[in-house]
C-alpha cells in the first residue's frame, strides 16, 4: 500500500505542471491575426511600386494615380469607426472575414484595370478592407483573449503592421520585375484568398468563452457563452457617451499628434528632405529601411514596458523623445547620422501604439476598444493629412523643412504633455440605475 501511494502521489503534480505549460489559445489566436495583419498592411502600402509601370502602360499622370493614393489612405481613416463599430457588434472575427474578402477582391480588381477610374474603385476597395484588418479590430481580438500581457500583444500585433511593409513591399516589386506588374497583383490576391482568409475565419474566434475558456492571465472560472454576451451588452461605450469624459478626447488629442509628427510628416517629406540636403537616393532608401525593422523592435518593445511600467509615462515619454529626434533631424550631417537619426526615430514611430490602445481598453473597457479606437485613429489619420500638407506650404513658403519639423517637435512635446493628464482608471459613463425600494 505504501509503495501505491508514492506512486499515486507524485501525478497531480506533474499533471498540473503539463498543464502550466500548455500554450494558452490566446496566443494561437494572436499568431493568425498577425499573420492577417501584416499581410493586409503589406499590401495596402504596395501601390507605390506599381505607379510607374501604370504610367508607362496607359500614360496617366502622377497626380492622377497619387490622387487614388490620396483618396485610399483617407478612406482608410474614415472605415476605422465603421469596422470598429462592427466589430464591437457583431464580433471581430466576422468584421475581418468581410475585411479580407474587400481587400483581397480590390487586389485581383487591380490586376485588371483599363481605366484610370478603375484604379481609383480597386484601391478605394484595399483601402476598405485594409481598414478592418488594423489595430481597430486587432485591439478588440486582444482586448477580448488578454488581460494579462495585454501590451505586448498589442505590440506584436503593431509590429507586424511595419514587418507587412517590409516583406509584402519588396515581394511586390520582385513580382513586378519578373513577371509585370498586372501579375503582380494577382499573386497577391490569389494569395491573400488562398492562404490568409482561410487562416482568418478558421483560427480567429471573437472571445475565449466560445472555446469555453477564461481569457489569458484572468483569474476565477471561465463564463458561458451567454454570460459573455450578457457582459458585453452592459459594458459597451458608445462614441456619444465616451464623448462626455475627458480621458477620450486626450487620447484622441496624443494621437492626432502621433499622426502630425509621424506618417503626415516624417514619412510623406523625409525622402525629399534627405535628397534636397545631398543624400542619394539609395542612402535615404537605406535610412528608411533601418527605420522600418527598428519599427518592429520598438512596438513589440513599448509592449512589453507598458506591461511593467504603465502606459502614461512611456506614452509621455515616447512623446517628448519623438520631438526631440525631430529637431536632431535638422542637424544630421552624414550618413552614420542618417541611419542614427532613423533608428531612434524608427523605434519611436509606433511606440505610442500599444499605450494608446491598452489605455482606450482599460479605461472603456473591451467590449468598447473597437468603435472608440476608430474614431481615435481617425484622428491620427486627421493629424497625418494636415501634417503632410502643412510641411508641403511651409516648404513653398520657406524653401526649405526646418518650419515643419520644428512644429513637428513643438507638438510632439505638448502631445508628452497631454500624455501626463490621462487618467488611468475605468470610467464609468452611465448613471446608476436608482435602488430599488425596501419592501414593506
Amino acid at each position: 500500500m505504501r509503495g501505491r501511494g508514492c506512486i499515486a502521489r507524485p501525478l497531480p503534480r506533474l499533471s498540473s505542471r503539463m498543464n502550466e505549460r500548455r500554450i494558452h489559445p490566446a496566443w494561437i489566436v494572436l499568431g493568425a491575426l498577425t499573420l492577417c495583419m501584416l499581410a493586409a498592411s503589406g499590401v495596402r502600402s504596395a501601390f507605390g511600386v506599381y505607379i510607374k509601370p501604370m504610367e508607362g502602360e496607359f500614360g496617366w499622370s502622377r497626380g492622377a494615380l497619387s490622387g487614388a493614393a490620396a483618396i485610399s489612405l483617407l478612406l482608410l481613416g474614415a472605415a476605422g469607426p465603421m469596422w470598429g463599430r462592427l466589430a464591437d457588434r457583431w464580433g471581430p472575427r466576422r468584421a475581418i472575414g468581410i475585411a479580407l474578402v474587400l481587400l483581397g477582391a480590390g487586389t485581383l480588381g487591380s490586376a485588371v484595370v483599363q481605366s484610370l477610374w478603375h484604379v481609383y474603385v480597386a484601391t478605394s476597395l484595399m483601402a476598405l478592407g485594409a481598414g478592418g484588418v488594423a489595430l481597430t479590430t486587432g485591439s478588440t481580438v486582444i482586448a477580448r483573449w488578454f488581460e494579462a500581457r495585454r501590451g505586448l500583444a498589442i505590440g506584436i500585433a503593431g509590429g507586424a503592421m511595419s514587418a507587412g511593409q517590409l516583406v509584402v513591399i519588396p515581394l511586390a516589386a520582385g513580382l513586378t520585375i519578373a513577371y509585370g506588374w498586372r501579375a503582380s497583383f494577382l499573386w497577391l490576391g490569389v494569395a491573400l484568398f488562398a492562404l490568409i482568409v482561410p487562416i482568418g475565419l478558421s483560427i480567429l474566434r471573437n472571445d475565449p468563452e466560445e472555446r469555453g475558456l477564461a481569457p489569458y492571465g484572468a483569474t476565477g472560472p471561465a463564463r458561458t457563452t451567454g454570460e459573455a454576451a450578457a457582459q458585453q451588452k452592459a459594458g459597451r461605450v458608445s462614441f456619444a457617451e465616451a464623448a462626455r469624459v475627458p480621458q477620450f478626447w486626450l487620447l484622441m488629442a496624443t494621437f492626432f499628434v502621433c499622426g502630425y509628427t509621424s506618417n503626415g510628416m516624417v514619412l510623406t517629406h523625409f525622402m525629399p528632405h534627405a535628397l534636397e540636403h545631398n543624400f542619394t537616393e539609395l542612402q535615404a532608401s537605406a535610412a528608411l529601411g533601418v527605420m522600418g525593422a527598428m519599427n518592429v523592435l520598438g512596438t513589440i518593445g513599448s509592449g512589453w514596458i507598458c506591461d511593467r511600467f504603465g502606459r502614461r509615462g512611456p506614452l509621455a515619454f515616447y512623446y517628448f523623445v519623438r520631438g526631440l529626434s525631430l529637431l536632431f533631424l535638422l542637424y544630421v550631417w552624414n550618413v552614420p547620422s542618417l541611419h542614427l537619426w532613423a533608428a531612434i526615430f524608427g523605434l519611436n514611430y509606433i511606440s505610442t501604439v500599444p499605450p494608446t490602445t491598452t489605455l482606450t481598453a482599460n479605461i472603456f473597457g473591451r467590449y468598447s476598444v473597437g468603435e472608440l479606437l476608430g474614431w481615435i485613429f481617425f484622428a491620427h489619420q486627421v493629424g497625418s493629412a494636415l501634417g503632410a500638407a502643412l510641411a508641403g506650404w511651409f516648404f513653398e513658403w520657406t524653401g526649405g523643412y526646418g518650419p515643419a519639423f520644428v512644429s513637428a517637435a513643438i507638438v510632439a512635446i505638448v502631445g508628452a504633455g497631454l500624455s501626463l493628464m490621462i487618467r488611468e482608471e475605468p470610467v464609468s459613463t452611465r448613471p446608476l440605475a436608482p435602488a430599488p425600494a425596501p419592501a414593506g
